[in-house]
């Protein structure tokens, strides 16, 4: 056979091999999960309209707090919704006082208010849920805060910093919220978070 044809069919298998790799569906991202719980008081309203003005794109997030961050799950979504039954049945409602506005930057572009008051509730309850079908084991120490605003760039993080601390001080509002359920979601498309279920803790 003439070495022009070999290299010319050598050429032509290549090419069908690449062909081939490019026309294979990516592998899918497992779906990451959440536990959050919503703040709904006065508090959760300031957040959702200073995030509004902050970062409009953000505006379909609701206010809330998040009790295990994002992570793909060890068992199935059942399990998960099980054990969370399970543990939330055990820890009491209680309240949350916020402290100062702060920032994670330049970790990230986030802005945040600390929670002061039973933050310790907060954590023992992120302990008492990373277990199971829903542990990870985290990047970062977990710091209970309520998010106003992530933004796209850590450029523009110190003038939200700014506004958001000159809003909070002038919030005339009760600076604390009840925290009675947490909520199990599940990362949807174009950063969307979906609801799977609600739990409610233990009242007295």
């Amino acid at each position: 056979m003439p070495i022009g044809m070999v290299r010319c069919l050598l050429a032509t298998k290549a090419f069908t091999r690449i062909m081939l790799v490019l026309a294979m569906p990516a592998p899918s991202k497992a779906p990451q999960y959440a536990v959050v719980a919503y703040v709904k008081d006065s508090v959760g309203h300031f957040v959702e309209e200073l995030r509004r003005e902050l970062h409009p794109d953000h505006t379909h997030l609701a206010a809330h707090v998040t009790v295990l961050p994002p992570r793909a799950l060890k068992g199935p979504e059942a399990d998960a919704i099980e054990a969370l039954q399970q543990h939330a049945s055990e820890v009491g409602a209680f309240q949350i006082a916020m402290g100062t506005v702060e920032t994670f930057s330049p970790v990230t572009p986030t802005v945040f208010i600390r929670v002061e008051r039973s933050a310790h509730r907060f954590r023992d309850l992120h302990d008492k849920l990373n277990q199971g079908a829903l542990y990870c084991a985290e990047e970062w120490p977990y710091m209970p805060h309520l998010t106003i605003v992530k933004m796209p760039e850590l450029i523009g993080t110190d003038a939200a910093l700014q506004a958001a601390r000159s809003r909070w001080a002038a919030f005339e509002g009760l600076k604390s919220a009840a925290v009675n359920e947490i909520t199990f979601v599940r990362e949807g498309q174009d950063h969307q978070w979906i609801d799977i279920a609600t739990v409610k803790l233990r009242t007295p």
